[in-house]
């Protein structure tokens, strides 16, 4: 009997990835593959939620050519739904379109079940409230035949009379609505001023009230914080997928995709834009604001982004000597921006350090200052890009890592980005080489519920995987699968690779085992070792063995396992009560520049302060990556967790609390 063929198929963001039979339709694709997409009309081409876009190109990073030609042409049913309502501009309803070719497909939010979970609440920070944005209530007398004035010469005349405001400025098209709005208010107004020398909005009567945004826009996800700026309060937050996701994985991957496509940048920029605009939409829906209401903005991101954001080409960023456009900070008015917000608001954009380190390590940096302490902090914020910071008030250093996405669950077999069904947490028993875990929006593990179904492993699950698999003795220090070990979980692939069943197919949404093999091993190895290798880098420049403290930013640095983390070398040995997680330091240092203009000011020093390492120059940074290939590392030493290491007995209890069964 003659093989079925199969074709390659991408689900983005998600990542999910696999090869499906030839005439099956994208639906069915979905199901496969554990992506769950809306129908809500029984798969009739009627409801349209199953709405996807199929992108198209040569897409090198994942190894896949998509083209629309590679589905089904479209059908009348099809045509008719997107004559009806919108444009099909690379669209498809995922229910009919079958599937004859290699195909990435992007999902778009609102076609997705279950919403991904980007983990990036705001921190409870201290923080001294003086924003850019002040308003003044001002009451004036109307002009009469004896007193002429213009409406301008009489505002601007009450403000300095006021409150000391001079040389005070105001945009043409704001200028054009002050005669309405004075008299519908019987010229009594409240004036919101930015940095206390530009009129950017008019309001009638008093208004107390003034709110800003700040927004971390991530290779993977975006957040944003609505603010009050007049007591600092995060009022409503919000979070999605980057939609720039179905361009490539991580920032080489999108300046490759800018140089390759002549509406490249383009098509990246105004993907964005349109994201940051659903968020300002969203955050202000939660409160009841209409999206005018935001009177300012701060933005942060890597280089790369920083670039796309402000439709800059980054070619150069990603070529020696990997300069940027510009060094220092920017300010840009949302209506230049495309920003759908007040169209006067001002955007601050924080400056950027060097290389790939951005606005978003400015950010790191204000949110932390370290620059403010005596003991040695190395700050990682570990994601798609990792991004490193060493020092205290003496020195600081800082340093890019390509990690690749694999932290983020992609290149990885049964990898998937934090969702429902996610498995996030794994245990092993050192002696059965039995496996256990937890899935993201279940609070049960495995082996004591048989309702906890996995749908794939996100970035802190395979950090555990990959740890307990290392103290199990199922893997080696080296990487490698250990041939001395015998277990019904451990087999080989088809191409002969071994793998470690985690999860067996009864246990799963997809209908299939889920595994961590040898390639998953590797992806890892490559990604800690990369960021291994930039601390050890900055750590020798200063001439010292080891940090005082370690401090992982970002949202996986919330949720892994630090004892696991440390066990995989992730980081250099320190003491686990000096390892913490601080959340998305990022986003905080936006939101701490957006609530205090101050420190825009020392986010501008701090960016040429600090002394930038760039790794590709450094004579022994391949030595001290191939080290750090190793678990934990080939040579230096991990005190801290040798007795974690010594697999001991795991508890035979129904329950598993995390801490009481593993052995610490």
């Amino acid at each position: 009997m003659p093989k079925l063929k199969k074709h390659l198929v991408i689900f983005q963001p998600s990542g999910s990835r696999g090869y499906v039979e030839d005439g099956k339709t994208l639906k069915e694709a979905s199901r496969e593959l554990g992506v769950d997409l809306e129908t809500i009309c029984g798969e009739k081409t009627t409801c349209g939620k199953c709405k996807v876009r199929v992108e198209e190109g040569h897409f090198e990073r994942m190894g896949i050519e998509s083209r629309s030609g590679h589905l089904s042409p479209i059908g009348q049913q099809e045509k008719k739904f997107f004559d009806r309502y919108e444009n099909q501009d690379g669209h498809r309803l995922a229910c009919v379109a079958e599937i004859h070719g290699d195909v990435l497909v992007f999902v778009p939010e609102e076609s997705r079940v279950g919403r991904q979970i980007v983990r990036k609440s705001a921190t409870e920070r201290a923080i001294e409230i003086k924003p850019a944005i002040r308003k003044y209530f001002i009451e004036m007398t109307p002009p009469t035949l004896e007193d002429p004035l213009g409406d301008w010469e009489r505002m601007t005349g009450a403000l300095e009379e006021g409150f000391g405001l001079t040389d005070i400025s105001i945009s043409f098209s704001l200028l054009k609505t002050l005669q309405q709005v004075l008299r519908e208010s019987d010229f009594a107004v409240t004036v919101t001023v930015w940095k206390g020398r530009e009129i950017i909005r008019i309001e009638s009567g008093l208004v107390e009230k003034s709110y800003g945004l700040a927004v971390d826009i991530g290779t993977t996800t975006v957040a944003g914080y609505l603010c009050d700026l007049g007591t600092g309060e995060v009022v409503a937050t919000e979070s999605m997928m980057n939609p720039q996701v179905s361009y490539g994985e991580d920032v080489m991957a999108r300046i490759t995709y800018a140089m390759m496509h002549d509406d490249g940048l383009d098509k990246m920029h105004q993907t964005i834009i349109e994201g940051l605009n659903t968020i300002a939409a969203r955050v202000s829906a939660q409160v009841e604001l209409q999206p005018t209401d935001i009177v300012e903005v701060v933005l942060v991101g890597n280089t790369a982004m920083h670039h796309i954001m402000l439709g800059i080409d980054p070619e150069h960023i990603g070529l020696a000597p990997f300069a940027p456009t510009n060094h220092t900070s920017l300010d840009v008015k949302a209506a230049d921006f495309g920003l759908a917000i007040l169209p006067t608001a001002n955007v601050h954009i924080l400056p950027v350090e060097a290389g790939f380190v951005g606005p978003d390590n400015v950010g790191v940096l204000l949110a932390e200052e370290p620059y403010h302490q005596d003991d040695l902090l190395l700050i990682i914020d570990i994601g798609t890009n990792g991004e490193l910071i060493l020092g205290n008030r003496a020195e600081l250093l800082s340093c890019s890592c390509a990690t690749g996405p694999a932290f983020e669950g992609a290149h990885v077999q049964h990898g998937m980005r934090a969702a429902p069904g996610a498995i996030e947490n794994i245990r092993i028993h050192p002696k059965s080489k039995e496996a256990f875990f937890k899935v993201i929006g279940h609070g049960s593990w495995s082996r004591v519920s048989s309702e906890v179904k996995a749908k794939g492993i996100c970035g802190s699950g395979i950090i555990d995987g990959v740890a307990e698999m290392l103290r199990a003795g199922i893997i080696e220090k080296s990487g490698r699968f250990n041939k001395a070990i015998t277990s019904k979980r451990l087999r080989s692939t088809e191409d002969g690779q071994p793998e470690y069943v985690v999860a067996w197919k009864h246990q799963t949404t997809i209908g299939q085992d889920i595994t961590i093999t040898q390639k998953d091993v590797r992806a890892i190895q490559l990604a800690k070792g990369a960021m291994y290798a930039g601390a050890k880098a900055m750590l020798r420049k200063l001439g010292r063995e080891q940090p005082d403290k370690v401090i992982l930013a970002g949202a996986f640095g919330s949720y892994i396992d630090k004892k696991r983390a440390l066990a995989l070398g992730l980081f250099p040995d320190c003491g686990l009560e000096d390892v913490y997680a601080v959340g998305n330091a990022a986003g905080d240092g936006a939101r701490i520049a957006l609530l205090n203009v101050d420190k825009r000011e020392e986010a501008q020093r701090m960016a040429r302060q600090v002394e930038y390492v760039e790794l590709t120059v450094d004579p022994a940074f391949q030595k001290d990556f191939a080290e750090a290939m190793h678990f934990p590392h080939m040579t230096d030493t991990f005190p801290h967790i040798k007795q974690f290491l010594r697999a001991s007995q795991p508890s035979t209890r129904a329950t598993v609390p995390e801490g009481k069964t593993d052995g610490g």
